[in-house]
């Protein structure tokens, strides 16, 4: 019997940004001329962003008034590893909070007591005890609630984290399991004029992202997603091109150009691994949630796998809205999906993916479940539109 997955609540910090305006302190911050500037400003306006949340005001202001870096021309000195987690610790907890509860505010019948397990996922900071012990103070969990942290993985975190609920639902038919993701990838600016840092920099937010997965269908009138089948392909000559390391001024990202390529040549292997033992062709799947690393990766996709743009709307809009999130990323998506499900989506298939280090490639397969009180919803409005018709042909 497959797990559950639903209720997926989010959240972003206060400080929403505009592209352009990260652009305008991005050239600053690095002494650009005339010219970088110029070529800084088009990438970000072909990035597919047009906003970004961040626990930082700076990236909104000019010199002069930011509150965490220095208000100096060379921004020097740069704020230091500790001086970055020490706004982590500040800020990911609240953060991570407010998610969990739009989560559970989908479901009231979901006693906080009910929780069974508890994962939390990150990679943009760390520290002990760490979020999962505050998390458990905070929500009033249980105090024996299993916990278990998936950290410094990248983006495809989250989908871990799913396999590993899936793994304690299938161990367990009373697991409930509680995954929390936390973001605070704008905490990592790095100064460098590096192609890899300048693209980077023009990609990540922070966010929150929450869900419940479950042995059975979550007990609300809201669609949940079935879980099908996990498949993970891996990519070794990506290993330099996507990377993530911890140095002495923040978390640094390797994210090269070469990226799109590498998914280029390993996207149809891992769909055609995740398929190969299931019922369900690529041609049978109308919905996916992909990770949006960036807009040249989903279009990179759109073309191996004969996608068109409405197929990948539901990550585009995420990309638009919020930038790439790293692991919390991909459960945005999957709300987009839950979000616009319709009763006669009812058991359509899910195709999601996530990327990250390594070069990392993960795949699921989902089933949209709208429930019996939402499939009668459905059926009732659809009699009443049809209803005039009825009556005028006759």
């Amino acid at each position: 019997m497959p797990s559950y997955l639903g209720a997926i609540g989010t959240a972003n910090p206060v400080h929403r940004i505009a592209q352009p305006q990260i652009a305008e302190f991005m050239a600053g911050a690095l002494g650009f001329g005339e010219a970088d500037t110029r070529k800084l400003r088009a990438l970000y306006r072909v990035s597919g962003i047009e906003h970004r949340y961040s626990v930082l005001p700076d990236y909104g202001r000019a010199n002069g008034e930011y509150t965490f870096f220095p208000n100096t021309p060379d921004l020097e000195p740069f704020p230091t590893v500790g001086q970055r987690m020490a706004v982590y610790r500040r800020e990911a907890l609240p953060l991570a909070v407010e998610a969990v509860r739009n989560c559970l505010g989908q479901v009231p019948d979901v006693a906080v007591g009910s929780i069974t397990h508890l994962v939390t996922v990150s990679c943009t900071g760390m520290y002990a005890p760490g979020l999962d012990i505050e998390l458990v103070r905070a929500l009033g969990l249980r105090p024996d609630v299993r916990r278990t942290c998936v950290n410094f993985m990248g983006c495809y975190a989250a989908v871990n984290a799913v396999k590993l609920a899936d793994a304690f639902c299938q161990a367990d038919a009373a697991a409930r399991v509680l995954i929390v993701s936390v973001e605070l990838c704008t905490l990592h600016f790095q100064k460098s004029p590096e192609e890899d840092h300048l693209v980077s920099n023009a990609l990540f937010g922070d966010g929150a992202a929450a869900c419940l997965v479950q042995a059975g269908p979550l007990p609300n009138e809201a669609p949940s997603l079935a879980l099908q089948a996990f498949h993970c392909g891996l990519e070794p000559d990506g290993h330099d091109d996507m990377a993530w390391h911890i140095n002495d001024f923040g978390f640094e990202m390797t994210l090269s150009s070469y990226v799109p390529k590498l998914i280029q040549r390993g996207i149809g292997k891992l769909t055609d691994g995740l398929l190969a033992s299931l019922p369900v062709q690529l041609g049978d799947i109308r919905h996916f949630a992909i990770h949006p690393g960036g807009r040249k990766i989903l279009e990179t996709i759109e073309t191996e796998l004969g996608l068109t743009r409405h197929d990948n709307r539901h990550a585009y809009r995420v990309l638009r809205d919020y930038g790439n999130m790293s692991s919390a990323t991909v459960l945005f998506v999957l709300r987009e999906v839950l979000a616009h499900a319709t009763p006669a989506d009812h058991g359509a298939p899910v195709l999601s993916f996530a990327f990250g280090p390594g070069l990392t490639m993960e795949a699921m397969l989902l089933q949209l479940t709208v429930s019996s009180e939402q499939l009668a919803v459905g059926a009732h409005e659809q009699q009443e539109a049809t209803a005039p018709e009825l009556l005028t042909a006759h």
